[in-house]
């Protein structure tokens, strides 16, 4: 399988560093001919990447497959990349997704909040962590405060390399005040009747989810896009 598909042998080391050049998902790019490779680095001083997405900018997938890699490379795998080096983990926790409990009466937010809790409570610096989207079950000044403390005591206390998906683009102004954070996002390419998403992970944050967008990709009726870009309108001059 790593001489058919490409892989590379990754080298296992035991400091805290971890690069992953050019690396891809090993099931989707079976089936996505033109897959986007990107990179990842963490080191003691960046081990926390903030990464503000637009919808359908393939955020799911740079998440998992890093995670994949890493898992893969533990199993004495070789792995879909260029080159990696890669620390050794003791755990991988992965805060993804929306599902409820209802045989325990637990809603969609409050099995969040319980995947968030064993995350804060388990992880340790050796830990590989990802985090989408966390906080957006409930109102949005709650589920922001949330996404921010949760932030930040991964930060300032655990220290597990992380990355942290949110549509909060206010984390961003706020994570200036934290030393060891790293911003980036997705290139999109737009213009007055169009939209692309590059799929390429560059430095820096973005202002804008697309979710209008996407909603207009979804054929949802151009009344209702229409009000939705309106009321979008009104409330940012607002707010």
């Amino acid at each position: 399988i790593a001489y058919e598909n490409d892989y590379v042998k990754p080298e296992i080391q035991t400091g805290y560093d971890l690069e992953i050049v050019w690396w891809r998902h090993p099931v989707i790019e079976k089936i996505e001919k033109n897959f986007i490779s990107n990179e990842l680095f963490f080191d003691k001083k960046k081990f926390v990447h903030i990464i503000t997405w637009p919808n359908m900018g393939w955020k799911s997938t740079y998440l998992r497959q890093n995670a994949l890699i890493i898992l893969m490379a533990h199993l004495g795998s070789y792995v879909p990349a260029k080159q990696a080096r890669i620390p050794l983990t003791d755990k991988i926790f992965s805060r993804v997704g929306a599902s409820d409990n209802l045989f325990v009466w637990s809603s969609t937010f409050m099995v969040e909040m319980q995947e968030v809790a064993n995350i804060l409570h388990n992880s340790t610096s050796e830990s590989f962590v990802i985090i989408d989207e966390v906080g957006r079950g409930t109102s949005t000044y709650d589920g922001m405060s949330l996404a921010w403390a949760i932030l930040k005591e991964n930060h300032d206390t655990i220290k597990a390399k992380t990355l942290f998906a949110t549509h909060y683009h206010e984390l961003v102004d706020e994570s200036k005040k934290l030393s060891w954070v790293s911003n980036f996002s997705v290139a999109v390419s737009e213009n007055e009747e169009n939209i692309v998403f590059l799929r390429k992970i560059i430095p820096g944050s973005i202002k804008k989810s697309y979710g209008i967008e996407v909603a207009k990709l979804a054929w949802l009726p151009p009344s209702v896009i229409n009000e939705a870009n309106n009321f979008l309108a009104n409330f940012e001059n607002t707010h």
